[in-house]
């Protein structure tokens, strides 16, 4: 039943308070679909990423070792659970590409490589209600590209919307299946999120660059974006 004309995304208070290094912003975008020719600005991100590789791993980044700190601080060792930039950094090193899935992922997928920063793009109508990056009690369902159902362990950092479901786990390690941007996608939701000293002034560079990217690649598209605080951490955007 839907019990708001409004869809929410936002951190719990609890992460804010045990990492108040966070940096955070979020796009919500309606009128994009599968039939758009991204392929310019991707080339431009991943052209900015190839520059940067050249003269160090991804490892070498202060992006990438932030987030590393973060992920012990959660108890997980940083080189079994990457975060999704250095996940994507490390493969497009190594082999100089990354796969086509859909313009709107791969251009997303790009952004992250461009300032190695986590980002996640998600179908809005797949949510309940909002989504909060909190704690896990336990009980959440994540749905697995594979089609296997897993609960995450209690306190585990994961997105959870209000019907209980986990679209995310291990904060920015992997997304479900059940939210994956697909074919019939219209209306999506972007997150992005930093650890590192200068991460406030990089996601704003980041989403800007991701709003510009998006009206290029889907002129018709109408995106808006707002930066999160731990003083101002809720963004809300109208269900449609």
């Amino acid at each position: 039943m839907v019990t708001s004309e409004l869809m929410f995304f936002q951190h719990s208070p609890a992460i804010w308070q045990d990492y108040p290094e966070l940096a955070a912003g979020a796009v919500f975008v309606s009128g994009v679909g599968k039939d758009a020719d991204a392929e310019p600005l991707i080339a431009r991100f991943t052209r900015s990423a190839g520059e940067r590789l050249a003269g160090a791993t991804e490892a070498e980044f202060p992006e990438i070792r932030a987030w590393r700190r973060a992920f012990s601080r959660m108890g997980l060792k940083p080189t079994q659970y990457r975060c999704a930039a250095e996940a994507l950094l490390r493969r497009y090193r190594k082999e100089g590409v990354l796969p086509r899935i859909h313009p709107l992922i791969d251009l997303c997928n790009a952004a992250s490589l461009a300032y190695a920063i986590p980002v996640a793009v998600l179908d809005v109508t797949r949510i309940d209600e909002g989504i909060e990056v909190r704690y896990a009690s336990g009980t959440e369902e994540y749905l697995t590209f594979a089609g296997d159902v897993e609960h995450p362990a209690a306190g585990e950092v994961v997105f959870a919307d209000m019907g209980g479901r986990a679209h995310a786990r291990r904060w920015t390690n992997r997304q479900s299946g059940h939210s994956a941007v697909r074919d019939t996608t219209t209306d999506a939701l972007i997150v992005a999120e930093a650890m590192h000293e200068t991460g406030p002034e990089d996601i704003e560079r980041l989403l800007a660059a991701l709003m510009a990217a998006l009206t290029a690649a889907w002129p018709g598209c109408s995106p808006h974006s707002t930066v999160l605080t731990r003083s101002s951490p809720r963004f809300t955007w109208k269900r449609r």
